[in-house]
Formats: C-alpha cells, structure tokens, sequence
C-alpha cells in the first residue's frame, strides 16, 4: 500500500509539473537555453535593465532586491505565445541511406509554444520584503517526425526545468538593498532516438531513456540607488545539478542487435544523463534622463561549458559499445541596451536590442539543440490603468540566421551506423508575444 501511495503521489507531482513544463516551455534559444521570455515586460525591453529595474512583481525573479521597491502586496501573472521557424534543410552531403525527411518544424505545435509567469511580492515593512515566483526559463522540447534524416541522433528530446523561487530581501540603507532566493527545480527528460536495426528486412527500432529529478540552488541579488532615479543591479545565479538516471528501454530491435545489447550489458542499462543548469551573472543599469525618458542595459555571462548534456543513441549496432555521446558547449555572453518612453501620466513605451552569442561551436551544433547566436528585438507598452492595477503587453523577434549541422559517422545507415548528417536550419527566428498585469493589493 505505501508504494503503491508513494508511486502515485510522484505521478501527481509529475504530471502537474509537465502540465507546467508545457505553458512554460522554454524553447531552444539565443544564449543557451535559459530564457528572458517568461510572460513580463522582459521582451518588450530585449531584457535590457533585467536586473535594475524593479518596476513591478517580476523582480522577485529577475532581482529579489529589488522587492524593496514595491509598496504592500503585488502580483505579476502573465501569458506569452512564440512562434519559431525550425527546419531542417537537407544537404546533398546527408547519407543516402537516410532518406529526405527535414523532420517538420521541431519545437512545439508546427512552430507555436505557449509560455508565462506567476510572481508575488510582499512588503512586511519599510525595510523587509519577501517574495514567490514560478516560471519555466530553461530548456527545449523537441519533436521531430519519425522518419527525418536525423532519426539516429533525435526523435524526441524533452529537457525543461521548471523554477518555484521564495526568497527574501532587506533594505539596508536608503540607497542599498540585498535578497535572496531558493531556487527549486522540477526538471523533466526524455529523449527518444531510432536504433538502426541495419537489416533491410526489419524496420528501425528505438530507444529511450526518461527522469524527472529535483534540483537546488540558489539566487543573490543587490540593487544600489547612488542618486535618486538611477540604480545599479547585479544578480548571481547558482548552478543546479539536475541528477537524470533512467533505464534504457528498446523497443523494436531485431533478434540480433537485442542478443548483442544483452551481452553487453545495455539492453536494461541504467544510463546517467544529469545536465548542469548553468551558474549565471547579470548587471544591468537603469538611468532617468528626464521625467519622460530612460535608459538601461545589461552585461551578462552564463556557464555553459559545464552543461554536460548528452545525446543517446548507438553508433554502431553491429558492434554496441555505449548509449551516449557527449556534447561540447561554450560559455555564452549577453549585452542590451533599451530605453522607456512615457508620453504622458498612464502610459510607457518600451524599447530593446540585446546579443547574445552561441553555445555551439560553428558546425558542431547538435539537431538536439537547433540554436546558437542570436539578436533580440523588442517593443512593447504599459498602461497604467489605475492606482492598483497596470497591464502591458510586448512584441520581440529573436532571429538566429542560418545555423549549420555537420555530424558524420564512420559508418554508413546500410552498415549500422548513423549515417553522415550535413545541412542546417536556414533563417532561424522567433517572434514572441505576451500580454501581463501587475495588481497591487
């Protein structure tokens, strides 16, 4: 009766946190995949001013210092929808053997993915302030058709990590405030691969190999005011260890390959494929030129060469002899510059531009994670609508130009192996959309 209770309770919280995963997936991106598109005013800026700006309940997020700006009690709940161009281009250069196949738009349903926020913050006094926010910034979800020319690298890849953030903050001076938060999260994997069976008369067959895991860290944030209507912020972000270990489980493979995988050990292997959220630094400007203008910027890095993520799969089954093989990353970099606009009392105008740069090397990007470099663009306004209440909405486009895919294999498909795979994703980009409101209570 215990297990059977245990078992059920991890499947509730599995499924609750995918039915998160989902609205708050984070689609592979610029800069890794850790996004600033999480249903805020974040796009309409190009995230410029990210850890500065404290305008409204989203900095229990972006900069729990900045809670100390934010009068009694207030909530941020917002929605955003992105659509994205990923589709792969087949080069002349592909195996034969692999067929034509380009694999349809990759991410979400034909290019589109919801996406959204919750935040809250609360001042307890003039020098305290706690605060809670959900969101679901990192990760991909990945859904090739079956038979593209990649089959043999990825079919399915499912990595999103959803963050439930409490954390704190204290205003130690009238031009310096600190916070704090706990970072836990809920992370999701499943990946799924073909498995060459090499064998004209059988069909391919597939692995796959799925977790959810928790995972903790940590979130410090400072803001300092030096004049009235200009803060400095800087936030650091922990690195969170999402430990994923499932057992490989195969389906669809001859009598043969399945009596080669018994032999050594994988047909049932437990196979460890933890990934490293990467650990992060943000420090963001925010200046009032005058009593209608602004201006912002950020200066970012992200540790991307710890992420360990790797692909499953076999690269020869005539001769098995592992499940994974290891990916390479570069650490990431990130620059905006943005300004706010007020034409009158109740409405702000946001503008953006932003960089961030690639996390694969040239042609080594992996049909795993199709992204790299990228360019942000964003737009967006804020009305506010009453004392207590202010809505917004924001429009970005990411574009990410062409990125080039070029994986061979010693092998050919026909001799068991994976086969050479060599063309692109032409044209990358993004477009997103949100639509928020800020209530103070």
């Amino acid at each position: 009766m215990i297990d059977t209770r245990t078992r059920t309770r991890r499947k509730a919280v599995t499924t609750m946190a995918l039915a998160v995963a989902v609205f708050n997936a984070a689609p592979a991106s610029a800069g890794g995949l850790l996004l600033y598109e999480f249903g805020t005013a974040e796009p309409g800026l190009a995230a410029a001013g990210y850890a500065a700006r404290a305008q409204d309940a989203s900095t229990a997020f972006t900069n729990p210092a900045g809670m100390t700006r934010l009068d009694g009690t207030q909530v941020l709940v917002g929605g955003q929808l992105m659509w994205l161009n990923t589709q792969f281009s087949v080069d002349g250069a592909t195996s034969p053997g692999l067929g034509t196949g380009d694999g349809g738009r990759a991410i979400g349903s034909n290019g589109y993915v919801p996406g959204g926020g919750a935040f809250l913050t609360h001042r307890v006094s003039p020098d305290l302030a706690l605060g809670f926010a959900v969101a679901g910034n990192f990760g991909s979800m990945l859904d090739y058709e079956d038979d593209w020319v990649g089959r043999y690298r990825v079919q399915v890849g499912d990595l999103v990590g959803v963050s439930v953030i409490p954390s704190i903050a204290y205003r130690v001076n009238d031009k310096l405030s600190l916070g704090a938060g706990v970072n836990a999260m809920y992370g999701i994997f499943d990946q799924k691969v073909a498995i060459n069976n090499a064998l004209p008369s059988l069909s391919d067959g597939r692995l796959e190999i799925d977790d959810n895991t928790w995972g903790w860290g940590g979130n410090v944030g400072v803001l300092y005011e030096p004049t009235p209507g200009t803060r400095l912020g800087l936030t650091y972000t922990s690195q969170i260890d999402l430990d994923f270990s499932g057992r490989a489980k195969f389906s669809g493979t001859g009598p043969i390959l399945t009596a080669l995988l018994q032999s050594r050990g994988l047909l049932d292997a437990r196979v460890d494929v933890g990934a490293k959220v990467p650990q992060q630094v943000m420090g963001s400007v925010y200046t009032e030129i005058s009593d209608r203008w602004a201006l912002m910027g950020n200066v970012g890095w992200q540790d991307w060469s710890e992420f360990g993520e790797v692909e499953i799969g076999i690269d020869n089954t005539q001769n098995p002899a592992s499940l994974t093989n290891p990916l390479s990353f570069d650490d990431t970099w990130h620059v905006a510059v943005g300004a706010q606009y007020r034409p009158n009392d109740q409405w702000k105008v946001n503008v953006g531009l932003a960089y961030d740069s690639g996390f694969q090397d040239g042609k080594d990007v992996s049909p795993l994670f199709p992204a790299n470099s990228a360019w942000r663009l964003g737009a967006g306004g804020e009305k506010q609508a009453s004392e207590s209440f202010k809505w917004g909405f924001t429009t970005e486009l990411l574009y990410g130009g062409n990125i080039d895919v070029d994986k061979r294999s010693a092998l050919p498909p026909v001799l068991g192996g994976r086969g050479n795979l060599v063309g692109g994703y032409d044209q990358t980009l993004s477009v997103v959309l949100t639509v928020y409101g800020n209530w103070a209570l």
